[in-house]
């Protein structure tokens, strides 16, 4: 650690420029762990999660260093001031950083400018070898280093920025530590420019994106703010009492969470996300303690048995009980879209949603019977169900028929925006025809274009 520095000579240089970085190949790993072993101070180690092993080789095939890079640390005060994001951003970004848990020269190679050389090939080459392998790129690395032991001189040359020590603490295994009492000091580089900043963002760019779609969604919510959408659930008509030992609210509300929190709603996500809520969560959604001290989470065939037989229009009120509680009322007399889309769940029913826009109220929907039928008379008695006085709906080609334009105006008293594609030669050409025969700058919207095509008033 206290060696006098040197430069290298004429020949150590040359060797030092030779050399090249690779990942291990099949059935090299183990070579790498009785190498880290025998002359690494920590020893050898088990990479946790996503992880990468590189060799530094000589022109002849030789090794002269190894590096080691795995996940990175859940939890580290300094890091996490960096970069600044949130404890849900780090929890859902955290794989876009690596740790290198170990980095040696072997011996017999220590020659000035080698290690760092190597540092720079594998920082080079790590995020593009990360892709290939996981999917996705690196943003930032970080590293620990021994102050007992080493001044991190090789970090520092390579552009690493020493953010502070840590606090004592190592991991043992996935979700465990302990307390070593050595604080280390925690090294940190981007990547890529400004990856800080990208890394706190509202929205990831798109090719670190797919890191948090990988990530299962989590609730976040104190067990005291899951109280006011019990109550809400409470009052859908129950059709059974309880499914097993759980209350068909206590269920619903899981469901909703699982919305809300922007998860997937087949069965086993549900039971998944079930599983990850804590056990004060689940008390105050309604779930008994066994005799054991647990608090149960419900399984698979639990959710089932509940989307099978729920009422659906019971729910939906409540739900909408619980949006004007939170969101407030829903604008009125404004535009509406209505809109089919395939259910995340469900075999692949299709369900027809009518939400306000631009605020995005949820209005109500209904589900499209699988081969008994469409859209179109569907979203006729959805607008039974809605108060659409005074709105403009809006819908796709699917709906451009005279039967429901009139059940727009003369019974829901609503102002329709429909749309004609090609393959609706017979719409577009009266479209066309009746626009072609007004006057140069007609507007739709003036009330005294001309007489007999007056807006309707209210």
């Amino acid at each position: 650690m206290n060696r006098k520095p040197r430069l290298p000579t004429a020949k150590e240089q040359k060797r030092v420029e030779s050399v090249q970085v690779r990942p291990i190949r099949p059935g090299e790993e183990e070579r790498v762990m009785r190498a880290l072993k025998r002359h690494h101070y920590l020893g050898e180690l088990k990479p946790v999660g996503e992880r990468l092993i590189y060799v530094a080789v000589s022109p002849n095939g030789g090794w002269r260093a190894i590096g080691v890079f795995c996940a990175a640390a859940r939890h580290l005060k300094h890091r996490d001031l960096r970069i600044g994001w949130t404890n849900e951003q780090r929890r859902r970004r955290l794989a876009l950083v690596a740790n290198q848990a170990r980095f040696l020269i072997l011996p017999g190679f220590q020659i000035p400018n080698l290690a760092t050389r190597v540092l720079r090939l594998l920082l080079d080459r790590l995020s593009a070898d990360w892709r290939a392998r996981y999917g996705h790129p690196l943003a930032a690395v970080e590293t620990f280093v021994d102050p007992e032991r080493f001044a991190g001189t090789i970090y520092r040359a390579g552009g690493w920025e020493e953010l502070g020590a840590t606090s004592g603490w190592g991991r043992i295994g996935r979700e465990y530590y302990e307390r070593h009492d050595r604080p280390k000091r925690l090294f940190f580089r981007e990547l890529e420019k400004n990856a800080a900043r990208g890394l706190q963002a509202e929205r990831l760019k798109p090719e670190w994106a797919q890191v948090e779609e990988n990530v299962a969604p989590r609730c976040t919510l104190p067990a005291r703010e899951l109280r006011s959408l019990v109550e809400h659930l409470k009052g859908v008509e129950d059709f059974r009492g309880r499914i097993g030992s759980y209350p068909v609210w206590s269920l619903l509300a899981m469901v909703a969470l699982a919305y809300l929190c922007g998860g997937p709603r087949g069965q086993k996500d549900l039971a998944k996300f079930a599983h990850g809520l804590n056990a004060g969560q689940r008390r105050a959604l309604g779930v008994r303690r066994l005799p054991d001290g647990r608090v149960p989470a419900p399984s698979q065939p639990t959710f089932c048995r509940l989307l099978k037989g729920v009422d659906g229009h019971s729910l939906e009120r409540a739900i909408l009980a619980f949006q004007e509680q939170v969101r407030g009322p829903a604008p009125k007399d404004g535009v509406v879209g209505v809109d089919g889309k395939k259910a995340r769940c469900g075999g692949g029913n299709q369900i027809l949603t009518a939400v306000a826009l631009p605020s995005l109220h949820y209005l109500g929907s209904e589900p499209v019977p699988v081969d008994k039928t469409n859209e179109i008379p569907v979203a006729r008695t959805l607008f039974e169900r809605l108060d659409l006085d005074g709105c403009l709906v809006g819908l796709d080609a699917l709906h451009t028929q005279a039967e429901t334009a009139r059940d727009l105006l003369q019974r829901a008293g609503a102002d329709y925006l429909l749309t004609a594609k090609d393959n609706q030669k017979g719409v577009k050409r009266r479209i066309e025809s009746t626009f072609s025969a007004l006057p140069a700058g007609f507007s739709p919207a003036a009330a005294d274009a001309k007489p007999g095509l007056q807006r309707r008033e209210e």
